[in-house]
């Protein structure tokens, strides 16, 4: 190491690359979490989208129509604040918040921190939402143990948002488009993000909808099976 060099790590300390083995282990324990919730008869659903997306709306709306049959836990990521699991308390949820601080994604472990938990109603619960952090990158790191991811997105966000994000979408299996009641006002070009979806991962369910106007609303939840 040259006295250049050195002098750059007393700086910065020195550099530190994502380790694999975090990655195998995240792996692991987003297996058990899946076991587990299985073994409950647990159905669990992680819902992903950038700040803005509709993320909260959508589970508000969700969480209204079958908490009347359902016992529901939802647990919300974010980096501060309660805002988001207070909302969808009032909706008829049970809600649990992390606030993740610095980290920009939840991980397994901290699910499996909250479903472990002695006060978790595991034989009470019929159905696990995760509201992960609000962004379109950090979450396609680490899965959690959820049977199904849906991405949520916006055209507010314009028509490159999907293209832009292909491993997120690769590592969904439902993508909404959200806000399409905007799409003339914004001449945003919904084709192109529908067929953008389906020509990274053609296996995903693309549903384009509005939580504001309801449109598609109970598609989404013919696709969820709830």
């Amino acid at each position: 190491m040259t006295s250049e060099e050195e002098e750059e790590e007393r700086e910065i300390g020195p550099i530190v690359e994502m380790n694999d083995e975090i990655l195998k282990d995240n792996q692991e324990l987003a297996r058990r979490n899946n076991r587990l919730l299985k073994k409950h008869n647990i159905k669990c659903i992680e819902v992903v989208g950038a700040i803005g997306s509709g993320k909260t709306s959508i589970l508000e709306s969700i969480v209204g129509k079958i908490s009347k049959t359902k016992k529901v836990f939802v647990i919300c990521g974010d980096v501060s604040t309660t805002i988001d699991a207070d909302r969808i308390q009032a909706c008829g949820g049970t809600t649990y918040e992390i606030n993740t601080g610095r980290e920009c994604a939840l991980n397994a472990y901290h699910i499996q921190e909250v479903i472990k938990a002695v006060d978790f109603p595991i034989e009470e619960t019929d159905v696990l939402f995760i509201e992960n952090v609000g962004n379109l990158i950090c979450p396609s790191d680490f899965i959690l143990g959820a049977e199904k991811r849906i991405m949520v997105v916006s055209v507010t966000e314009g028509d490159h948002v999907i293209i832009k994000h292909p491993l997120l979408v690769k590592m969904s299996e439902i993508i909404i488009i959200n806000k399409i009641d905007l799409v003339e006002i914004l001449e945003t070009d919904l084709q192109r993000m529908i067929d953008d979806a389906k020509s990274i991962n053609p296996d995903i369910q693309v549903i384009p909808m509005s939580v504001k106007t309801g449109e598609n609303l109970d598609h989404l939840y013919e696709v969820l099976e709830l």
